[in-house]
């Protein structure tokens, strides 16, 4: 299917690896151009080389969202870069419970994920609306609505994220711009299995790595019987980054595999 993406251009957040990087192939194989960005010069580099193979324009765009000023200079690059579409994806996770999380690591948890959102976005949405057309794009997490005990900050944050994502696409009426939230479930990335590790050599000490058919049964049982894959975000991303998604607007897209269940 033609997602009639060619010849727009998308801004993505943290897009130097993981989730981000798949979103940002995915939408140059649907002929976007793609402003990569990320922390790391050579990891979001070796992304937009990848990106540019795909024969559309790349280029790269650095910075630390949660530092003063960088999220609004990321922002106005992707104006002048003539990103239309914006895909907030950049967000730290960590765990942190209701007993050990001290303040600091419910600000880290907010500084992280939300704030550069709306600074991002906030940034951004003149040119979206001058256009006529936009796209703005969150990434949420299952754990919105079956917030996970040892990920607490995390989830409320996340949870903020499709709270304000609703209230964007309400805002934004009438403008040709929408604003939809992706929610992964439990997504197969390296930081994730190093999470996983980290979590097993704690508790049985050191072993093998861990088997995805343990980790669905433990950890993420879901009627798809597996675990996502970046590629699985991606393409859902894309969908709601294309004009055939236009009648759909302050969503939550849940793509969990169905461990959240029906509303």
């Amino acid at each position: 299917m033609d997602l009639r993406l060619a010849g727009h251009g998308a801004l993505v957040t943290g897009s130097s690896a993981g989730i981000g990087a798949t979103i940002a192939e995915t939408l140059a194989d649907e002929g976007c151009d793609v402003l990569v960005h990320g922390r790391n010069a050579g990891a979001a580099a070796a992304v937009a080389e990848q990106v540019a193979a795909r024969g559309v324009r790349a280029e790269v765009v650095l910075g630390d969202l949660t530092e003063p000023g960088v999220a609004e200079q990321v922002a106005l690059t992707a104006r002048d870069f003539g990103a239309h579409i914006l895909v907030n994806n950049a967000g730290p996770f960590a765990e942190h419970d209701w007993e050990s999380s001290r303040p600091s690591d419910w600000r880290t948890a907010f500084e992280g994920n939300v704030l550069p959102t709306v600074r991002v976005s906030q940034t951004l949405l003149p040119t979206l609306r001058a256009h006529g057309w936009g796209r703005v794009i969150t990434i949420g997490s299952r754990a919105v609505r079956t917030p996970l005990p040892h990920m607490a900050t995390f989830s409320a944050a996340k949870a903020a994220v499709v709270n304000m994502t609703t209230s964007l696409a309400r805002h934004l009426a009438g403008t040709g711009v929408t604003a939809n939230c992706v929610s992964p479930g439990v997504i197969v990335t390296p930081s994730m299995y190093r999470m996983f590790e980290e979590r097993a050599a704690e508790e049985d000490g050191p072993q093998d790595g861990p088997d995805e058919a343990d980790l669905v049964k433990e950890y993420a049982p879901n009627p798809s019987g597996r675990l996502g894959r970046p590629a699985d975000i991606a393409a859902a991303v894309a969908y709601l980054a294309s004009p055939l998604a236009d009648y759909v607007n302050g969503i939550e897209l849940r793509v969990d595999g169905g461990i959240t269940g029906t509303p």
